[in-house]
């Protein structure tokens, strides 16, 4: 991993509208619940020192998942090329945890950060190689033109911000 490709990933996050923050484990659970708004719902962070908030739900039942207002996931890797995060299909369920609330905290290593797409399917072949068999790949915020004007967050989160763990 070279500074270069979490340059590169950040400049495609800012063409995006998607805030970044690269930060160590030591800080991340303290910057992660100043961006989550509550109540916030998210997967169990499998980052070395790095946790939820403790207000966080982290078993959402249905009602608890609609009416959330962030969802936190951590990312299996992202593709800076595109500013893609890919969300990996897990029995605690970070897909909707990912999908449903307005904003979208996505929590990534640094080391899990990918120069193209190319690497990008390479990471998804080894995924699949080791039996994850679903991912989401997201790119930004939820937008859509289906009848007009471009609008963000009607497909799911209209904001997303992405933390960067800086390797040491």
């Amino acid at each position: 991993m070279t500074v270069d490709t979490v340059g590169r990933f950040e400049r495609a996050l800012e063409g995006l509208e998607v805030g970044l923050e690269r930060v160590t484990a030591a800080d991340a659970s303290e910057r992660i619940g100043t961006i989550a708004a509550e109540p916030a719902i998210g997967v169990p962070l499998p980052f070395d020192d790095v946790d939820l908030p403790a207000s966080v739900t982290t078993d959402p039942m249905a009602a608890e998942l609609t009416a959330a207002r962030t969802g936190i996931t951590p990312v299996g890797f992202a593709i800076a090329e595109y500013g893609t995060v890919a969300v990996e299909s897990t029995a605690n369920g970070a897909e909707p945890i990912s999908l449903y609330p307005e904003r979208h905290v996505a929590v990534v290593a640094e080391s899990d950060i990918v120069p193209d797409i190319s690497a990008g399917f390479d990471r998804l072949a080894d995924g699949f190689d080791a039996g994850r068999d679903s991912v989401v790949f997201a790119t930004g915020r939820s937008a859509t033109a289906d009848m007009g004007d471009l609008v963000h967050g009607v497909h799911g989160p209209g904001d997303v911000h992405v933390i960067v763990l800086e390797d040491r």
